[in-house]
């Protein structure tokens, strides 16, 4: 009987093996590593909900105000302060020399050919805000949207995600390249930009206190930071008299990731709606009764942030599930070949998942930790200024994927540390790690590589 039952067992694999071999290869590949789903499936629904999504999403990302130029332009009248008092505006106008200058950035492949011609050939007035406004109207600057407009003036402008989270490779010139989705645009000074408009008397409203006021606030700022938490507490500052705001986070790698932001406040979806609805102000509904604490949010549960509902057309619910989609098909990027020393890297790999106890954070291939990844600032070494200003007092473990790619302005939320061998430094001494000066340099230059 058991030798009966051995035969059987043998024979089972054995017939498998052969059965397999009788079915035709391609058939069987194409089951295992299937290169497109057979039509009338429901794996042929999958993959096409799948592009309209990726397509959808990057239009949304890169192209869609939801409504908001209902407030940088009717409320705020920014598109004056563009156009100048030539263009029936108010001052002088932008110039695309001032442009980029406050870091906004040209998409070379949305510059009509002559523009780029007359550029190439430096033939064009850099100075002449005529050649912002034609710049705008053909879509060429990132993130910045006309509607309507007559002989190159925009009636009204309005801003995208793309404004604050694409930057360009600046391969044709000095800000002014092929856009890079989901980059942070390190270079973007949006508080001087907002402090141009003409009429702020709707923030100074919001924040009560005088006009003057906010654009002192909104010029603090600087290069690359924004504070996304000063229309709900009003903190427009710390307490060693620093800006408040926070570096623009980049939008790339974080497929996997539960937290968006340097705070945590909840997921990509969350925050997309949080941002679309109560800081580009855009038309849509959002809901977070913790907003409502008076404590910790006057302003926003002064306002009614807690519970916005669109006194028109929705113009965000329904761009929520495209735009996750997309922002999560965004990878982060490689580092350049030769941007670290790779041997160090390999001996600070070692570093990172050993003794220097890195990867119990960061979690590969993550690196950030699967599930709640948040931590209150004594267990990270630092105040807890900014965690405070978050629901659940706490920072995000962040990932660590294309840290050099977003190097300018420093890191952390605040730009605190220059350079990634300045937060190893900082860990090594938090921690009491003992590395050498060779070992953190060798884990700065892992950190590098990812």
């Amino acid at each position: 009987m058991r030798t009966r039952l051995a035969a059987v067992i043998l024979t089972v694999p054995f017939l498998v093996v052969i059965g397999l071999s009788l079915i035709p290869h391609g058939l069987y590949a194409q089951r295992v590593n299937p290169t497109a789903a057979a039509p009338g499936t429901f794996d042929a629904v999958i993959e096409q909900n799948m592009g309209e999504l990726f397509r959808s999403g990057g239009q949304i990302f890169r192209f869609d105000t939801f409504g908001d130029e209902r407030f940088w332009s009717d409320t705020l009248k920014l598109h004056q302060a563009i156009g100048g008092a030539r263009f029936g505006g108010v001052g002088l106008g932008v110039s695309p020399a001032t442009a980029l200058a406050v870091g906004l950035k040209l998409d070379v492949d949305m510059v009509p050919r002559p523009v780029l011609t007359a550029l190439a050939n430096k033939t064009i007035d850099l100075n002449d805000p005529a050649n912002t406004l034609a710049l705008i109207n053909a879509k060429s600057v990132i993130g910045v949207i006309p509607f309507g407009g007559t002989n190159g003036q925009p009636q009204t402008i309005g801003l995208t995600c793309a404004f604050c989270h694409s930057t360009v490779d600046d391969s044709f010139a000095p800000g002014i390249g092929h856009r890079l989705d989901g980059w942070p645009n390190r270079d973007l000074n949006v508080g001087a930009i907002v402090a141009l408009s003409p009429d702020l008397s709707a923030v100074a409203s919001l924040l009560q206190v005088d006009q003057t006021t906010v654009r002192t606030v909104l010029n603090s700022w600087g290069p690359g930071k924004f504070d996304a938490e000063l229309f709900l507490d009003g903190k427009a500052f710390r307490p060693d008299g620093k800006t408040a705001a926070t570096l623009i986070p980049p939008a790339f790698g974080l497929a996997g990731v539960n937290m968006h932001t340097f705070t945590g406040w909840g997921s990509v979806p969350y925050w997309n709606a949080f941002v679309a609805n109560l800081e580009m102000h855009g038309s849509g509904v959002f809901f977070d009764p913790r907003l409502n604490d008076k404590t910790q949010f006057p302003v926003a549960a002064r306002a009614g942030f807690g519970n916005v509902r669109t006194g028109g057309d929705d113009g965000i619910t329904s761009r929520l599930a495209a735009l996750q989609f997309y922002q999560l098909a965004i990878p982060a990027p490689a580092p350049p070949a030769g941007s670290f020393d790779t041997r160090a890297a390999e001996h600070g790999q070692q570093l990172f998942n050993g003794p220097s106890r890195c990867s119990t954070c960061h979690v590969p291939p993550l690196f950030t930790e699967p599930g709640w990844a948040m931590h209150t600032a004594d267990e990270i070494g630092i105040d807890d200024f900014q965690a405070n200003r978050s629901p659940d007092h706490r920072y995000r473990t962040t990932p660590l994927k294309g840290l050099w790619a977003h190097a300018k302005g420093g890191y952390y939320h605040d730009g605190r540390y220059p350079t990634l061998l300045a937060v190893v430094q900082h860990y090594n001494q938090t921690f009491n790690l003992r590395m050498t000066d060779s070992e953190m340099n060798d884990l700065a230059e892992y950190l590098k590589s990812l």
